[in-house]
């Protein structure tokens, strides 16, 4: 039996920083996406970047890990992603992602979204009616939080949600395991809860693509 995950020792990230935009000229269609970027700044081993693409869609606004760089031939691998049946690379860029903020209060995370719409593709011969997948709608991190407006990660988000600005969020669990994703905030500082509880505040975020999960 596999080791299970508890909702317990959880970091939450927020990104306080990106840096400078740096041009990638393309990414291979392979078992591990490989990245060749512009100009003579490389990112480096670890360091989580926020990539926007043209063409390859599957990649853009997401977050991605830094594995083997080489500064020679300037390429790095975006660390674990199989890009084999992705779309063709046009264009795009990557900045690295600075997480220097933390959630210090949060108390329940639900999670929402991620199912496929579908489109019917019934013609008058069949007898059952038939269905594809096509857009998959927006995933959603729902979170309740302790009433603390001086809370680091919710200062952040805060400043997000004002600015209608997108932020990476990062989930580290005990066993080492995360998860990264870059969408919208919205937390407003609203206070909640009932009668004899702890009065807490919302804060959430709607991803703008698929979050990229890594093992450790």
């Amino acid at each position: 039996m596999a080791n299970a995950i508890f909702w317990s020792n959880v970091g939450v990230d927020v990104q306080t920083a990106l840096g400078a935009a740096i041009t990638i000229s393309a990414i291979s269609k392979a078992a591990t996406a490989v990245a060749t970027y512009a100009g003579s700044t490389a990112p480096t081993v670890g360091d989580y970047i926020a990539v926007t693409a043209n063409g390859m869609y599957q990649v853009s606004d997401r977050i991605f890990r830094v594995a083997n760089v080489n500064t020679v031939a300037k390429t790095f691998e975006l660390e674990g992603e199989d890009s084999t049946s992705y779309d063709s690379f046009a264009s795009g860029s990557f900045q690295v992602i600075t997480f220097g903020a933390s959630f210090a209060n949060l108390q329940n995370i639900n999670v929402s979204g991620g199912e496929p719409e579908f489109a019917d593709v019934t013609t008058i011969h069949d007898n059952v009616r038939k269905r594809v997948p096509t857009i998959v709608s927006p995933l959603s991190l729902s979170m309740d939080a302790i009433y603390d407006l001086s809370d680091a990660g919710f200062v952040e988000c805060n400043k997000a949600y004002r600015a209608k600005a997108k932020r990476a969020i990062r989930l580290r669990f005990g066993t080492g395991a995360k998860m990264v994703l870059t969408g919208y905030a919205s937390a407003s500082g609203v206070p909640t809860g009932q009668a004899q509880g702890v009065v807490q505040t919302k804060v959430s975020i709607e991803a703008q693509n698929m979050p990229t999960v890594y093992a450790a």
